[in-house]
């Protein structure tokens, strides 16, 4: 027991021993593996710290380096600055300079100036207000010659595109309004059955002719051409009434004063019912309703005039129709076409009576009696009296135009003929430059043939401008004319 006492003491003093030597050895082992691990450390945060002062050490050394270069190129960017500055100082002071040397030459130009319009003024005998007119003309001049380069070039442009189009509606309208060429004309020769019926005629002491004449207000001229005396009179209607009478009287054989007055009478109501019943075949004939019947009766006057030997009312219902024609091509009221173009010359019923031209005398007269304002301003137009305004006025002009010019037409003495070539001459005649001039196409056409030297390509678009409507305020013509203004240069030289 006692040794197992001891042996348990020894046992437990042995055990106590060991973990003591036990201990000893762990505390050592931990100690050299802590001082091992320190010492590592130490190491690693030397080596740590060296790596750490190295790459300080560089990016201090790069730092330094984009320093020292960006110092480099703040000192070269200032010295380039300041050269500049010295340059801009010097180019301002030249600057100054130039100015001043500038300023002083502008004096100098300035005095030279005056010098040489005082020299000028005194050479060319005229002020400086003189020579500016005459600059300011010249100036004028070359405007209106640019002005007349323009309308030549607009109208060659426009006048193809128009010319095209107006041609077929033309050409339409004539093939479409077929009419007799022949036209009537006023008779004013009355034939005898013998040269004893002048005695007759004019009576004892002349009492028949005086009656005569006087109840029917147109001139008997009894002559020496052979069985016929001549009627004359202004008044158609007057002349055509004389005409029937003295026809009658003739046929009779009975001629005295109350025979005179009784076929005068007679004549004159076969003559109002031949005008009315005239008036009321060219509405029917054209197709127009709803007109006053004193316009009815003044349209069947025109059936008695004549122009240019054509029969007024037969031209009027003519140019009825074409402005009818046109104007429905035009997609425009052919009711007023109708009516403006059988009215446009109701002014030539009434224009022996009352002074003015026929066409604003009878746009009064259709004015007064109510018709259309559109067919007044038409008719009134028609010959260019007033502005062409409306496309109704073109088409009654254009259709009246055509009725005119369309062969046989229209015919005209010797002696009017003859006159109205030599106007045209004259009237080229009497601008400058032009050297010769020559009526042409029965009347048509004027040629003028003008200088070279006064009248250069553009001034003679003008001047073909001006003598046109030269013709057109002085003269009065069946249709149109044709004014060419011919420039020639011709250089000549003989070879030895």
């Amino acid at each position: 027991m006692l040794l197992f006492v001891i042996g348990i003491g020894m046992g437990y003093f042995v055990r106590k021993y060991i973990e003591s030597k036990t201990v000893q050895l762990a505390e050592k082992r931990a100690e050299e593996i802590k001082k091992k691990a320190e010492e590592e450390a130490e190491e690693k945060r030397r080596r740590a710290l060296l790596e750490a002062k190295e790459e300080i050490f560089k990016l201090r050394s790069e730092a330094e380096r984009e320093i020292r270069e960006r110092r480099n190129e703040l000192i070269n960017l200032e010295r380039r600055i300041l050269q500049r500055e010295e340059n801009l100082e010097r180019k301002e002071e030249i600057l100054a300079n130039k100015e001043k040397e500038i300023n002083h030459r502008l004096e100098n130009i300035k005095k030279l100036e005056e010098e040489a319009i005082i020299e000028l003024q005194k050479v060319a005998q005229m002020t400086k207000e003189e020579a500016k007119e005459i600059l300011l003309r010249h100036v004028e001049d070359e405007i209106q010659k640019d002005i007349a380069l323009r309308i030549k070039e607009a109208e060659a442009r426009y006048k193809e595109i128009a010319e095209e189009k107006a041609r077929e509606i033309i050409m339409e309208a004539i093939q479409r309004c077929a009419v007799d060429h022949t036209v009537e004309s006023t008779v004013s020769v009355v034939s005898l059955p013998s040269e004893e019926m002048k005695g007759r005629i004019i009576g004892r002491e002349g009492r028949n002719i005086r009656t005569f004449e006087t109840l029917t207000g147109v001139d008997l001229i009894i002559d020496d051409t052979p069985e016929a005396v001549v009627l004359s009179s202004f008044d158609p209607v007057r002349r055509e009434i004389a005409r029937i009478a003295l026809e009658r009287l003739v046929k009779d054989g009975r001629i005295h004063p109350a025979r005179i007055e009784e076929m005068v009478n007679k004549a004159k109501k076969e003559v109002e019912n031949r005008i009315r019943e005239e008036g009321e075949r060219a509405l029917i004939e054209v197709g127009i309703q709803n007109i006053h019947p004193d316009l009815v009766r003044t349209l069947g006057r025109l059936y008695y005039r004549t122009s240019y030997g054509q029969n007024v009312l037969q031209h009027s219902i003519e140019v009825a129709k074409i402005a009818t024609i046109i104007a429905a091509e035009l997609h425009m009221d052919v009711n007023l076409a109708k009516r403006a173009g059988l009215l446009h010359d109701i002014g030539k019923a009434i224009d022996y009576e009352v002074e003015g031209s026929h066409a604003a005398l009878g746009a009064e007269l259709l004015k007064k009696y109510g018709e259309h304002p559109d067919v007044v301003h038409a008719v009134a137009a028609h010959h260019e009296e007033i502005p062409l305004i409306k496309p109704l006025d073109v088409i009654i002009q254009v259709a009246d135009s055509i009725s005119a010019v369309r062969p046989g037409a229209r015919r005209e003495s010797i002696e009017i003929y003859i006159k109205r070539l030599e106007k045209l001459e004259e009237i080229a005649m009497s601008f400058p430059g032009v050297e010769k001039a020559y009526a042409i196409q029965a009347g048509r056409e004027v040629r003028v043939l003008v200088s070279p030297e006064e009248v250069d390509d553009l001034t003679a678009t003008r001047l073909a401008y001006q003598i046109a409507k030269k013709i057109e305020k002085e003269m009065e013509y069946p249709g149109q004319i044709k004014v060419t203004v011919i420039r020639e240069t011709r250089a000549v030289e003989y070879a030895k």
